[in-house]
Protein backbone atom coordinates (compact mmCIF):
# COMPACT_ATOMS: atom_id res chain seq x y z
CA UNK A 1 0.00 0.00 0.00
CA UNK A 2 1.24 3.59 -0.98
CA UNK A 3 2.37 6.07 1.62
CA UNK A 4 -0.48 8.24 2.74
CA UNK A 5 0.53 11.10 5.19
CA UNK A 6 -3.19 10.50 6.95
CA UNK A 7 -7.38 10.97 5.92
CA UNK A 8 -8.73 14.32 6.98
CA UNK A 9 -11.92 12.65 6.94
CA UNK A 10 -11.11 10.70 10.52
CA UNK A 11 -10.70 13.97 12.22
CA UNK A 12 -13.58 14.10 14.68
CA UNK A 13 -14.42 18.10 15.66
CA UNK A 14 -17.28 19.19 17.86
CA UNK A 15 -19.53 18.38 20.50
CA UNK A 16 -21.98 15.76 21.36
CA UNK A 17 -25.94 15.69 22.33
CA UNK A 18 -26.20 14.57 25.55
CA UNK A 19 -29.05 11.70 27.03
CA UNK A 20 -29.56 10.37 30.23
CA UNK A 21 -32.05 7.55 30.96
CA UNK A 22 -34.17 7.30 33.35
CA UNK A 23 -33.37 3.57 34.32
CA UNK A 24 -30.25 1.67 33.61
CA UNK A 25 -29.29 0.29 30.21
CA UNK A 26 -28.43 -2.76 28.62
CA UNK A 27 -27.60 -4.15 25.14
CA UNK A 28 -31.32 -5.25 24.92
CA UNK A 29 -32.88 -2.06 26.00
CA UNK A 30 -30.87 0.54 24.45
CA UNK A 31 -32.35 2.79 21.61
CA UNK A 32 -32.72 0.82 18.58
CA UNK A 33 -31.17 3.20 15.48
CA UNK A 34 -33.53 4.32 12.75
CA UNK A 35 -32.18 4.54 9.18
CA UNK A 36 -33.64 7.34 8.13
CA UNK A 37 -32.75 9.91 11.14
CA UNK A 38 -30.28 11.17 13.57
CA UNK A 39 -29.92 9.28 16.79
CA UNK A 40 -30.33 12.76 18.62
CA UNK A 41 -33.79 12.88 16.87
CA UNK A 42 -34.70 9.10 17.84
CA UNK A 43 -34.11 9.36 21.03
CA UNK A 44 -35.46 13.26 21.40
CA UNK A 45 -38.54 11.67 20.69
CA UNK A 46 -38.51 9.15 23.65
CA UNK A 47 -39.75 10.19 26.73
CA UNK A 48 -37.56 7.77 28.76
CA UNK A 49 -34.68 9.80 27.83
CA UNK A 50 -33.79 13.67 28.87
CA UNK A 51 -32.16 15.49 26.94
CA UNK A 52 -29.67 17.94 29.40
CA UNK A 53 -29.78 20.67 26.30
CA UNK A 54 -26.30 22.95 25.95
CA UNK A 55 -23.04 21.08 27.74
CA UNK A 56 -19.17 22.55 28.12
CA UNK A 57 -15.87 21.31 27.43
CA UNK A 58 -17.41 18.47 25.28
CA UNK A 59 -17.71 15.35 26.35
CA UNK A 60 -14.37 13.25 28.12
CA UNK A 61 -14.36 9.29 28.29
CA UNK A 62 -11.30 8.38 30.32
CA UNK A 63 -10.67 4.82 30.63
CA UNK A 64 -7.86 3.66 33.68
CA UNK A 65 -6.34 0.37 33.59
CA UNK A 66 -4.87 -0.52 36.65
CA UNK A 67 -2.11 -2.66 36.13
CA UNK A 68 0.29 -5.11 38.48
CA UNK A 69 3.49 -5.80 38.72
CA UNK A 70 6.01 -9.01 38.92
CA UNK A 71 9.86 -8.50 39.92
CA UNK A 72 12.33 -10.85 39.82
CA UNK A 73 15.58 -10.76 41.00
CA UNK A 74 17.54 -10.84 37.99
CA UNK A 75 15.49 -7.54 36.38
CA UNK A 76 15.80 -4.08 38.02
CA UNK A 77 12.38 -3.25 36.07
CA UNK A 78 9.68 -5.35 36.59
CA UNK A 79 9.66 -8.41 34.39
CA UNK A 80 5.82 -8.72 33.48
CA UNK A 81 2.82 -6.72 33.95
CA UNK A 82 -0.71 -8.31 34.33
CA UNK A 83 -4.31 -6.41 34.64
CA UNK A 84 -6.25 -6.22 37.94
CA UNK A 85 -8.16 -3.54 38.00
CA UNK A 86 -10.57 -1.13 35.33
CA UNK A 87 -12.35 2.02 36.06
CA UNK A 88 -14.17 4.22 32.98
CA UNK A 89 -15.98 7.43 33.65
CA UNK A 90 -17.49 9.85 31.19
CA UNK A 91 -16.87 13.89 32.28
CA UNK A 92 -18.72 16.74 31.17
CA UNK A 93 -20.85 20.01 32.13
CA UNK A 94 -24.10 20.88 32.19
CA UNK A 95 -24.46 24.68 31.21
CA UNK A 96 -28.11 24.78 31.26
CA UNK A 97 -28.50 25.17 35.24
CA UNK A 98 -32.11 23.06 35.41
CA UNK A 99 -33.25 21.80 38.65
CA UNK A 100 -33.58 19.36 36.09
CA UNK A 101 -30.07 18.99 35.24
CA UNK A 102 -28.87 19.36 38.48
CA UNK A 103 -31.18 16.29 39.80
CA UNK A 104 -29.07 14.36 37.52
CA UNK A 105 -25.49 15.52 38.51
CA UNK A 106 -26.55 14.58 42.03
CA UNK A 107 -27.81 11.02 41.39
CA UNK A 108 -31.19 11.91 42.85
CA UNK A 109 -34.40 10.02 41.87
CA UNK A 110 -37.69 12.23 40.35
CA UNK A 111 -39.21 12.03 43.53
CA UNK A 112 -36.66 14.52 44.92
CA UNK A 113 -38.18 17.12 42.29
CA UNK A 114 -41.87 17.98 42.23
CA UNK A 115 -44.10 21.55 41.47
CA UNK A 116 -44.01 23.51 38.66
CA UNK A 117 -42.20 26.76 38.47
CA UNK A 118 -45.95 28.63 37.40
CA UNK A 119 -47.17 28.18 41.13
CA UNK A 120 -46.55 30.86 44.17
CA UNK A 121 -44.61 27.66 46.13
CA UNK A 122 -42.55 27.00 42.71
CA UNK A 123 -40.23 24.14 41.50
CA UNK A 124 -38.70 22.70 44.24
CA UNK A 125 -35.56 20.40 44.78
CA UNK A 126 -35.07 18.37 47.21
CA UNK A 127 -31.61 19.09 48.96
CA UNK A 128 -31.96 15.28 51.36
CA UNK A 129 -29.06 13.81 53.17
CA UNK A 130 -30.67 10.29 52.36
CA UNK A 131 -31.28 7.57 54.76
CA UNK A 132 -29.09 4.26 56.01
CA UNK A 133 -30.00 2.09 53.05
CA UNK A 134 -30.57 3.91 50.12
CA UNK A 135 -28.83 2.29 47.03
CA UNK A 136 -27.14 4.83 45.09
CA UNK A 137 -29.16 5.77 42.01
CA UNK A 138 -27.49 4.48 38.49
CA UNK A 139 -28.54 5.58 35.25
CA UNK A 140 -27.82 4.90 31.32
CA UNK A 141 -26.34 7.70 29.03
CA UNK A 142 -26.10 7.97 25.37
CA UNK A 143 -24.44 10.88 23.29
CA UNK A 144 -24.69 11.69 20.08
CA UNK A 145 -21.77 13.84 18.03
CA UNK A 146 -19.80 14.01 14.66
CA UNK A 147 -18.87 10.75 13.43
CA UNK A 148 -15.85 9.90 10.74
CA UNK A 149 -16.03 9.43 7.07
CA UNK A 150 -16.51 11.01 3.83
CA UNK A 151 -16.79 15.05 4.06
CA UNK A 152 -19.38 14.00 1.43
CA UNK A 153 -21.85 13.01 3.71
CA UNK A 154 -20.43 14.56 6.89
CA UNK A 155 -23.61 15.76 7.76
CA UNK A 156 -25.22 11.85 8.05
CA UNK A 157 -22.47 10.72 10.02
CA UNK A 158 -22.15 10.43 13.59
CA UNK A 159 -20.67 8.84 16.71
CA UNK A 160 -23.20 7.40 19.26
CA UNK A 161 -21.57 6.42 22.77
CA UNK A 162 -23.49 4.63 25.28
CA UNK A 163 -22.87 3.80 28.89
CA UNK A 164 -25.49 1.01 30.52
CA UNK A 165 -24.86 1.94 33.79
CA UNK A 166 -23.27 5.72 35.08
CA UNK A 167 -23.31 6.84 38.59
CA UNK A 168 -22.59 10.60 39.48
CA UNK A 169 -19.66 10.13 42.00
CA UNK A 170 -17.84 13.27 42.17
CA UNK A 171 -18.05 16.65 44.18
CA UNK A 172 -21.08 19.33 42.13
CA UNK A 173 -20.77 22.45 42.50
CA UNK A 174 -23.91 24.90 42.29
CA UNK A 175 -22.75 28.95 42.24
CA UNK A 176 -24.55 32.26 41.52
CA UNK A 177 -21.65 34.03 40.02
CA UNK A 178 -21.79 37.85 38.63
CA UNK A 179 -18.89 37.36 36.12
CA UNK A 180 -19.57 33.64 35.22
CA UNK A 181 -22.44 31.48 34.34
CA UNK A 182 -23.37 28.91 36.53
CA UNK A 183 -23.31 24.97 35.44
CA UNK A 184 -23.10 21.52 36.74
CA UNK A 185 -19.66 19.93 35.98
CA UNK A 186 -20.52 16.32 36.12
CA UNK A 187 -18.23 13.21 36.21
CA UNK A 188 -20.14 9.76 35.68
CA UNK A 189 -18.46 6.30 37.39
CA UNK A 190 -19.50 3.68 34.55
CA UNK A 191 -20.36 -0.05 35.61
CA UNK A 192 -20.55 -3.24 33.67
CA UNK A 193 -23.59 -4.82 32.85
CA UNK A 194 -24.28 -7.35 34.43
CA UNK A 195 -24.98 -9.94 31.54
CA UNK A 196 -21.74 -9.05 29.31
CA UNK A 197 -19.94 -7.61 31.52
CA UNK A 198 -19.67 -4.30 28.92
CA UNK A 199 -19.66 -0.98 29.83
CA UNK A 200 -21.51 0.51 26.92
CA UNK A 201 -20.51 0.37 22.98
CA UNK A 202 -19.36 3.26 20.74
CA UNK A 203 -20.59 3.27 17.01
CA UNK A 204 -20.08 5.15 14.13
CA UNK A 205 -22.78 5.09 11.67
CA UNK A 206 -24.65 6.98 8.38
CA UNK A 207 -28.35 7.71 8.48
CA UNK A 208 -30.29 8.70 5.16
CA UNK A 209 -32.24 11.83 5.46
CA UNK A 210 -35.96 11.13 5.56
CA UNK A 211 -37.82 12.58 2.51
Amino acid sequence: MAYTRGTSNNIIVGAAAFFVADTVLTPATLETPVSSASMKTTLGADADYTNVGYTMNGLELQFQPDFGEVQVDQVLDVAKLYKQGMQVTLATAFAEATLENLLLALAYSDSKLAGTKTTSAGRVLDLSAGDIGDVALERGIVAVGPGSGNAAVAANTERVYSAYRALSIENVTVSAKRDEASMFEVTFRLLPDDTSASYGKIVDRTFTTAS
